[in-house]
Formats: structure tokens, C-alpha cells, sequence
């Protein structure tokens, strides 16, 4: 008989803590099925920061280091020179990437670093109340906005699409986009993450996943409302799909 479902050897059998309807577990998901599927879970290991990706250690059955806030690409750099042969993946955050982290990210990524980042953008800050994020949409309310994001009038600047503005830099190799709220885009998102792990694997240079995840409680929605804002509010601001690629037999 062959075995067309099952659980990821990864990722590890026990109940979540994430938020009913957060997106975090459907990415680990993902990240496992990929490891899995390469036969690389022995030779994984996982940064992951303050955040709720602080969590992550707790679900993936392979080694995790836990690093300073925004300093994930830093901690991720040291252990890839010293083990190249490793799949080493920083798993970040929007507030711990685009806004703590910020430099520590556009060096790394400049720089060439040859790990895989997985950025999990929910546009809010979710551990620690939904205050503002780098990635929050203008017009959208947070606990630091509670009549919504206004760059203008009161000086908040605007939300930051780090696939876009990384791609500038020579150092990155592929950058992509994808959603976790429904089948389609889950699916699609699997298939970024795999070509990012492949390129890292074969040393080619920095590869950023960026995903686009729900955060039902700190939007104030249901479940089903937070998917059905991804696609509304999200998507046509962070527009999906592959945002530089110029790996091996890759189109740029």
C-alpha cells in the first residue's frame, strides 16, 4: 500500500500554542514536508528569535538555537561558515526582521550568506499585543494605531516590502512570496521553500522565502475573516510569487 499522507518525521507530534487560526503552524508544516522530502533532517538546524517564532523549537524535531531579537541572520552567518554542509534556516518574523533586525538582514543578505531565511509576514506585532509592525498596511489598526497606519499626517511611514527592496542587493539569489490561506497558495508556498533549500544545498547564495499569514487574534477577526483579509488586503500590496531568481537554470 502506498502512504499518500501521514505526519512530517520533522516536525514533532504535539499540540500547538499558537492562536486559533494563525498561520505559524501550516508553515512548519511546510518547512518539515520540504526536509523531509530532501532527507535532511539530521543535518537541519533552525534560528529562530524572540517572536512567536520563539515557539518554533518546541514543534521541529531537529536541532534549533535560539538567538538575541533581530539577530538571527547574525547567529544563522557563524554557524553556516563554520557548517556549510548543514541546511541552516533563520525562521524570522516581520517585527524581528524588518524592524529590530533590519540591518542585520540587508548585510547578510548583501553580504551573500548561504542560508534560507523564512520570513512570516502577518503585517502586526503578534507575541507581544499588535502594535505597529514595518509591515503593516496603511489604514490598518494596531494597538500603536488605533485609527490606522497614516504616513503622512502622523509621521508613521510606510509599510516595507522587504522581497522587493532585497532584491537590489547582489548577494541574493532567490526571493519569493507566498500564502498560507488557502490550498493553492499552501502548496505554491511549499514550492518556493523547497527551491530555496535545493540553492542553499547546492552553496548557491542567500535565498528569503516570504510568506503572508494570518493573525486572527491581533486583527480582531475570525479565522475564516483573516484569510479572506489576506487575499483582500495583503496580496495586492505584496504581490505573490517569485521576486528574484537567478539560481542555476533559474529566470531572473
Amino acid at each position: 500500500m502506498e502512504l499518500i499522507y501521514g505526519h512530517p518525521k520533522s516536525l514533532k507530534p504535539i499540540q500547538t500554542k499558537y492562536c486559533p487560526g494563525c498561520g505559524h503552524g501550516v508553515i512548519h508544516r511546510l518547512i518539515t514536508e520540504v526536509i523531509d522530502e530532501l532527507g535532511v533532517q539530521s543535518k537541519s538546524i533552525i534560528m529562530n528569535p524572540v517572536g512567536c517564532s520563539i515557539w518554533a523549537s518546541l514543534y521541529f524535531d531537529f536541532d534549533s538555537v535560539q538567538v538575541p531579537h533581530g539577530r538571527t541572520p547574525a547567529g544563522a552567518t557563524g554557524i553556516k561558515r563554520m557548517k556549510p554542509d548543514n541546511l541552516v534556516i533563520c525562521y524570522q518574523g516581520d517585527g524581528d526582521l524588518a524592524a529590530i533586525g533590519t540591518a542585520e538582514i540587508i548585510h547578510a543578505a548583501n553580504r551573500g550568506e548561504k542560508f534560507t531565511v523564512i520570513f512570516v509576514n502577518n503585517a502586526i506585532y503578534g507575541m507581544t499585543g499588535g502594535q505597529m509592525a514595518p509591515t503593516t498596511l496603511v489604514g490598518q489598526k494596531a494597538t500603536t494605531a488605533p485609527y490606522g497606519r497614516d504616513p503622512v499626517e502622523a509621521g508613521m511611514g510606510y509599510p516595507i516590502q522587504v522581497c522587493e527592496l532585497l532584491a537590489t542587493l547582489g548577494g541574493t539569489k532567490y526571493l519569493a512570496r507566498g500564502a498560507v490561506n488557502n490550498a493553492a497558495n499552501t502548496r505554491k508556498t511549499k514550492q518556493y521553500i523547497k527551491k530555496a533549500f535545493e540553492a542553499q544545498l547546492r552553496g548557491e547564495g542567500f535565498t528569503m522565502v516570504e510568506i503572508l499569514s494570518q493573525c486572527p487574534t491581533n486583527w480582531g477577526m475570525t479565522p475564516v475573516q483573516s484569510v479572506e483579509w489576506v487575499e483582500s488586503a495583503m496580496m495586492p500590496f505584496y504581490k505573490l510569487g517569485e521576486i528574484k531568481n537567478t539560481l542555476e537554470g533559474g529566470a531572473k
